[in-house]
């Protein structure tokens, strides 16, 4: 882009941004982030969001965070929405062979909704969370979600689809820090989260066994057959719903040499590759969205598949297709496609379909 940009989240030179509402879990990223707003000279109330039962532990931990932090803290009942907008789009996703990403769903749906709505009723102008991310603002007066300092850490992935009137009011003061400089912080607080482990599995499965889950809440499988890559049929396999795009583990399938997932059918069928050859030149998207609003341009672009992978250059139509410049691996149909420019986000969809 070529807009000079200037940071939206040092909030030091204004008169009117004294109060913040700080999501906070109990962890150490949160806790260190409510931290760094009081030292800018912010009052500081906190607020844990109860998403479903599976989250009454962290709604206590959060309650020993803010204790030991000295704030206020909030509690927010959220389990009706994050019901209807993140968990049961994400089961039903599984079903049909998709491969879902719930915080995608949950920041602009639930997490940062809810935040924002008690922010308002409590007068409070801007809210913040422990993301690491960071937001700056266009010359234009355009807000964007842009790539922290640390790389490994990124997680602008994961807030692609905020607007304008999150971004806003929206601060990530973890976006200029490393992890190990946030834990250090930590343990110069004496915060009993300083070397808390990080929560790596998805937050209302704690245990990882989506399978399970998913079964549990009385959703059907869907069957199907492996079919190998010279199209021969090797038999049934466990449900579409245990595997995804690019999978080459778990297959439980002897063929000789490395397989991979490379297409999951309408019918239930799962088509493999071999090894090697889940390069794809492009996908399609649906339910694009673009940062500054309105219609995201047809140009090139970066664009990350995965929230851990590197963004890679592409061209988009402005009409839902993308091509990559070099082919990439293993876009996955549920999963989003971020796109950025000049280490900001720009916009994104999610993935549909993949292309040869």
């Amino acid at each position: 882009m070529s807009d000079i940009l200037f940071p939206g989240n040092d909030f030091s030179t204004f008169e009117k941004q004294d109060k913040v509402l700080v999501g906070v879990s109990g962890g150490v990223d949160s806790a260190v982030c409510v931290h760094i707003l009081r030292e800018q000279g912010f009052a500081v109330t906190g607020a844990v969001i109860r998403f479903s039962p599976a989250h009454d532990k962290a709604v206590e931990e959060a309650r020993k965070a803010a204790a030991a932090l000295g704030i206020p803290l909030e509690i927010i009942e959220a389990g009706e929405e994050f019901e209807r907008q993140v968990v049961e789009p994400f089961c039903q996703a599984y079903c049909a062979g998709r491969t879902p990403n719930p915080c995608v769903l949950c920041n602009p749906t639930v997490k940062l909704k809810l935040l924002a709505a008690r922010a308002d009723e409590l007068g409070i102008p801007f809210i913040a969370t422990g993301h690491y991310a960071r937001v700056e603002q266009t010359a234009a007066g355009q807000y964007h979600i842009a790539q922290p300092a640390s790389v490994a850490r990124d997680q602008s992935y994961m807030l692609y689809r905020l607007g304008q009137d999150i971004l806003s009011r929206l601060c990530l003061p973890l976006g200029e820090f490393e992890k190990e400089d946030i834990r250090q912080i930590a343990r110069d607080l004496g915060l009993p989260c300083a070397d808390s482990p990080d929560s790596m599995e998805i937050c209302f499965i704690p245990d990882g066994d989506y399978a399970a889950f998913i079964r549990g809440r009385g959703l059907e499988d869907k069957p199907g057959r492996f079919i190998a890559p010279d199209g021969k049929d090797l038999g049934p396999h466990k449900g579409v719903m245990h595997y995804t795009l690019g999978q080459r583990k778990g297959l439980g399938l002897a063929l000789g040499k490395p397989a991979f997932v490379k297409a999951i059918r309408e019918n239930g069928d799962v088509e493999l590759g071999w090894a090697g050859e889940e390069f794809f030149s492009g996908m399609t998207l649906r339910d694009v969205c673009c940062a500054a609003g309105g219609e995201l341009p047809a140009g090139d672009y970066l664009v990350k598949i995965r929230s851990a992978a590197k963004p890679v250059p592409c061209h988009y139509d402005g009409k839902g297709l993308v091509r990559f410049e070099e082919p990439a691996r293993a876009p996955a149909p549920g999963q989003s496609a971020v796109f950025y420019g000049g280490g900001l986000v720009l916009g994104g969809g999610f993935i549909d379909q993949i292309l040869d």
